[in-house]
């Protein structure tokens, strides 16, 4: 898919539209140096054509109205820059005027509008870059948390990339000695033989069913994960929520049945991200309102992925207690024991024999939050999770990945059932290319343009 672009320079503002310190406009393309010529003068007298790449000028812009603004302009030179073009990169004061106007000046002095992620484009297109290394500048931009940013720093650095070859590796490993074979079935082809040739298949099997495993940790570190507090009237769930939020969200009071609608935000505990929702404690009722929130209750615990069941330590757990732990044993579930600070009357293993993920804290006095976060994490396998190993990013790599995996495992069962090995090497092949479609190295354009439809104009 490596190429390059022959005609147009591209120009977008690359920070945020709003007021700061520094305002940048990128340009990338043939006429990068001559443009940045005619709307930059530095106080040296020395052009943008004469600078080498890895030097800044400073000076002023202009433009047919006049004087823009004071500015540095940093010079990348082809091949050396982010997109494998000339690139010129415009660092001016940072007000939404004078940003916009310094690439009106870049669009009228012979540059056109970049279109939404046509830099990173440019780079994949020029081999900068492989796709996966593409989709980890969006990552990485849109990262929440340490270990969200580092897994897509890793991947920007080509660790995806890397992990997915060495899987390749092998596969063209086994297909180029079942080829041989096919050819030559007199040889005697080690790799070939029945016990060598089932092993490899099955340890990329397993190599392929891991990275599908770490794909679901690695999806909540990035999108965060659907959360619901649930539990009977007056545990501490609003409480809870407030705590957890920072500010007050929810009401509370001493009156069992204030909450009646879910109350919802997104709140980052630890590394984590959940999208939390504070629901009406679960009970039954008479009061028709009361009784509505309680249903949207239910609802919300059923759809919900990671359940926050709360009890309160100063009673004993009640029959409204044991039904919900019953209803949630199997879901993935951390339960809090709240009201800490109070004289415990809860029997705890109760709780544990059936849930074995628990935090104990006190939510009015705002501690034990650090226990909740640990059990969070240990539950959906974020300790364990190596954020730098290479971790497919999105459901357009884990599609790949899964049609590989799903005709990798026809080929096990083909040589199961004694298949002959022609009928196994076009399922492996079938596999190789799947994954050298998810590296870029044999995607289409459709593929290709799915990618950078999710980037900003400016990346």
């Amino acid at each position: 898919m490596n190429g390059t672009f022959s005609g147009d320079t591209i120009a977008a503002i690359s920070t945020p539209v709003a007021a700061g310190g520094i305002g940048m406009v990128r340009m990338s393309g043939p006429q990068a140096f001559e443009i940045a010529d005619q709307i930059f003068v530095s106080v040296s007298h020395k052009t943008v054509s004469e600078t080498g790449g890895y030097h800044g000028l400073f000076g002023r812009l202009h433009d047919e109205q006049g004087e823009i603004d004071e500015a540095v302009v940093f010079v990348y030179r082809t091949p050396r820059s982010y997109t494998g073009e000339d690139v010129v990169e415009i660092c001016c004061h940072g007000g939404i005027y004078l940003v916009q106007r310094t690439l009106r000046a870049c669009i009228s002095a012979g540059a056109r509008p970049a279109q939404a992620g046509e830099f990173t484009r440019r780079a994949f297109l020029n081999g900068k870059m492989s796709l996966t290394q593409a989709e980890a500048v969006v990552d990485l931009i849109a990262s929440q948390g340490q270990q969200s940013a580092q897994a897509a720093l890793s991947a920007k650095d080509g660790a995806v990339f890397q992990k997915i070859h060495r899987v390749v590796d092998k596969m063209l490993g086994v297909s180029a000695a079942l080829a041989a074979w096919i050819d030559y079935p007199d040889e005697d082809i080690d790799e070939v033989s029945g016990e060598n040739l089932n092993q490899s298949v099955m340890d990329i099997c397993d190599s392929l069913h891991t990275i599908l495993k770490e794909y679901d940790t690695g999806r909540v570190l990035r999108e965060g994960v659907s959360t619901v507090i649930v539990g009977r009237p007056n545990v501490g769930k609003s409480t809870l929520m407030n705590l957890l939020s920072g500010e007050q969200k929810s009401i509370v009071t001493q009156i069992p049945g204030t909450t009646r609608d879910i109350v919802e935000d997104t709140i980052r505990l630890g590394d984590v991200v959940l999208h939390l929702a504070d629901t009406a404690g679960l009970r039954d009722t008479d009061d028709p309102v009361e009784k509505m929130g309680v249903e949207l209750a239910r609802k919300r615990l059923n759809s919900s992925y990671l359940v926050l069941a709360v009890f309160d330590s100063s009673e004993e757990l009640s029959a409204e207690d044991l039904e919900l732990i019953e209803k949630i044993k199997d879901r993935p579930v951390v339960a809090v024991i709240n009201k800490t600070d109070l004289e415990r009357k809860i029997d705890v293993e109760t709780i544990r024999e059936k849930i074995p993920h628990i935090a104990e804290l006190s939510a009015s006095a705002g501690e034990g939050v650090q226990a909740l976060e640990r059990e969070v994490r240990e539950l959906l396998q974020l300790s364990s999770l190596d954020s730098s190993s290479g971790i497919i990013a999105n459901e357009r790599q884990r599609a790949c990945v899964e049609q590989a995996t799903k005709t990798m495992d026809e080929a096990r069962q083909a040589l199961e059932v004694g298949e002959t090995l022609d009928a196994v090497n076009v399922c492996i092949d079938s596999a190789i290319d799947s994954l050298l479609e998810l590296t870029g190295e044999r995607a289409s354009e459709a593929v290709i343009n799915q990618v950078f439809e999710r980037f900003c104009v400016g990346k």
